[in-house]
């Protein structure tokens, strides 16, 4: 009887040694989900106060630009590159777009920056980074209608032209302190025209790169 109630006093300090043992893994684990959540809590509120600043910040600057527009600026000169460049403001896509002719950059046929030329790239460039670092930035690459003839061996058609020439802004762009993240290039070929291609003249504007801040 006395050996009976021995194992009978075992097997229960067993089990409750054992529903301690359970109840402080429950602990440790619920403990160790209570941080994650809380982390992740924490991470949260940083961001969407973050974001609130971000856009506090393009609500006065685009207020800023509005208000400079207004006063009689060109987009050039409200958007900070000067006068005298081919800068146009998108309300409702709410972008500025940067204009530069093929002349300016591009031989005929060829997708090399001219190194005596590029100087209104460089200040397009130190505009962005000076009023502009961080926006989403696009450089996009147009070219008119006629089919490539003199550099066939070196482009399969004017989509691939376009599309080069603007890689090739862009590399020029990021080597000299644009981050990555925030640009990217697009080909558009001969698909967006400004102008009438049956000039002279029309040609000349389409042939361009457009560069495109986005303001939101």
């Amino acid at each position: 009887m006395e050996r009976a109630r021995l194992l009978l006093a075992v097997s229960v300090s067993l089990v409750f040694l054992a529903g301690c043992t359970n109840w402080q893994k429950m602990y440790k684990d619920l403990q160790v989900e209570h941080d994650n959540l809380r982390g992740r809590y924490e991470n949260c509120v940083s961001s969407l106060e973050g974001a609130a600043a971000e856009k506090s910040q393009l609500s006065q600057e685009l207020a800023s630009l509005r208000q400079r527009m207004q006063q009689g600026q060109t987009a050039s000169e409200a958007g900070g590159f000067g006068p005298g460049m081919d800068v146009k403001w998108d309300e409702a896509a709410q972008t500025l777009t940067v204009t530069l002719p093929n002349t300016i950059l591009f031989a005929p046929g060829q997708a090399t920056l001219r190194q005596a030329t590029i100087a209104e790239l460089d200040h397009v460039l130190s505009v962005l980074k000076q009023r502009y670092a961080g926006r989403r930035i696009d450089v996009v690459g147009h070219t008119d209608s006629d089919p490539i003839k003199k550099t066939a061996e070196l482009w399969k058609d004017n989509w691939e032209l376009s599309a080069e020439r603007a890689l090739t802004v862009l590399r020029y762009m990021v080597q000299r302190g644009i981050p990555p993240s925030t640009i990217r290039a697009v080909g558009c070929g001969e698909s967006r025209p400004v102008a009438p291609n049956s000039t002279a003249s029309g040609k000349a504007r389409n042939r361009r790169v457009e560069i495109v801040v986005h303001m939101r």
